[in-house]
């Protein structure tokens, strides 16, 4: 049985806002690290439940919030999919200063956006798993922002945002909305590198990225919710597979430059 270890871990973004997320650690060299989604954190059971299953594959695994959110510091914004991408970067090269290999970058709801984001800017991690993102992120927002959003916010500068009981949630700046509204998802999905593998689980936007990333792989699980509650282990299993996939993969190529170059060699010394 593998032996895990978890730890705190906390990271500086480029912003000097303390990052805070959970390592946990097999003793591999390969990690998988994990986004949460809009107003969520790493506690969340998506994130939680892919964390555990990899690590009893021996797969080390990382979650952590983003800025704003959980344990981290900063403030809450609506939209900053860009700003939540480059603290994805901040973890990565901590990681790798760390001789850590990045297998994958996994992003449940906003957070499969925010992977899609990074990979089409820096295309240096071979695998993106994208877990319910929203294509069209121009939709889904009256449900949150009210009707006649866009002429409130430009009259008045912000929307405060209350819960159903009437209590303040979050404030929407119109410069945090127009970061959602100028987020073009299509465009980054045809930057991403066709070596990059995509995996994407669900719901109806799903059909849209297929339509736009090259190399991708379509994975629909009936019945879920957002957070697949009551299909954590489906779920799990399916990211996994795509992860051991990818290793094996990766495996088998360094044997064939291995073999290859002890072929070049033995010529050589002929």
């Amino acid at each position: 049985m593998t032996s895990v270890e978890e730890r705190r871990i906390v990271i500086r973004n480029d912003h000097g806002e303390n990052l805070v997320g959970i390592l946990r650690e097999t003793g591999s060299k390969d990690l998988v690290i994990i986004c949460h989604g809009f107003q969520s954190k790493k506690e969340r059971i998506p994130m939680v439940t892919l964390a555990t299953t990899l690590g009893r594959e021996g797969i080390s695994a990382f979650r952590f919030d983003f800025a704003g959110n959980g344990e981290s510091e900063g403030s809450f914004m609506y939209g900053n999919y860009r700003r939540e991408a480059e603290d994805l970067r901040a973890v990565i090269r901590h990681f790798r200063k760390n001789q850590h290999l990045i297998t994958a970058i996994v992003g449940h709801s906003k957070g499969g956006n925010v992977v899609l984001l990074y990979a089409s800017k820096y295309n240096d991690v071979p695998t993106v798993i994208n877990i319910s993102g929203r294509f069209h992120l121009e939709k889904g927002m009256e449900g949150r922002l009210g009707k006649d959003f866009l002429q409130r916010i430009k009259q008045n500068g912000f929307i405060d945002v209350k819960n159903r009981k009437g209590q303040f949630e979050y404030l929407v700046t119109q410069e945090s909305l127009m970061d959602r509204l100028t987020t073009d998802t299509r465009a980054a999905c045809l930057s991403i590198d066709q070596n990059c593998r995509d995996k994407i689980v669900p719901a109806k936007d799903a059909l849209e990225f297929a339509r736009f990333i090259r190399n991708h792989k379509l994975h629909i699980i009936e019945g879920a919710d957002h957070e697949y509650t009551a299909h954590q282990d489906e779920l799990a299993t399916v990211v996994l597979d795509f992860v051991k996939a990818v290793r094996e993969d990766r495996n088998t190529a360094e044997l064939l430059q291995s073999c290859e170059r002890a072929v070049n060699f033995i010529k050589a010394r002929i």
